[in-house]
């Protein structure tokens, strides 16, 4: 399905978070001398994006989705996502995530973006208006000023890595 520009900025956002999961999943095991590289930049991203990002949908997209009962578990699920997801990004902050841990991110962050993508964003379209949808872009839109507009560039250590 067509994503509606309404959902668009977050659909960026998706894109930025999905990269680094490639990455990681691309440089994989990774060496314990290269982890310190990796937790600053996934700090930097959480700090400077998917914590504003989180605040959005959960404020602005959750409560929408939530008025369609069979919208509820997913919801929830997503909900559950964001508090275990905050717990490793909050680790990466504190210097203390392993590179074990670096991969277990990545997968459910994946899983996570995939499910609000193709369940959550396709369930909403369906079930909203062309205004209804235009007024939720431009709640998400106000909400996502926060952001920063600069595109993290990844280091020498954490640059995408040709498969073998």
């Amino acid at each position: 399905m067509l994503r509606d520009k309404s959902l668009i900025p977050l659909s960026h956002q998706h894109q930025h978070a999905l990269a680094l999961c490639v990455r990681i999943e691309r440089a994989s095991p990774i060496p314990s001398g290269d982890l310190p590289s990796w937790q600053i930049e996934i700090a930097e991203l959480f700090q400077s994006e998917i914590a504003v990002h989180f605040g959005a949908e959960e404020r602005i997209l959750f409560p929408v989705a939530w008025e369609f009962g069979e919208l509820h578990l997913l919801v929830e699920d997503l909900q559950r996502d964001h508090e275990w997801l905050r717990q490793q990004f909050s680790r990466a902050v504190a210097k203390t995530v392993s590179t074990d841990d670096l991969s277990a991110l990545a997968q459910r962050l994946s899983a996570h973006i995939r499910k609000e993508e193709r369940q959550l964003f396709e369930g909403l379209q369906e079930r909203l208006s062309r205004e209804q949808l235009f007024k939720l872009g431009e709640k998400l839109e106000a909400a996502l000023r926060e952001t920063s507009q600069v595109c993290l560039r990844p280091t020498e250590i954490t640059k995408l890595r040709v498969k073998k």
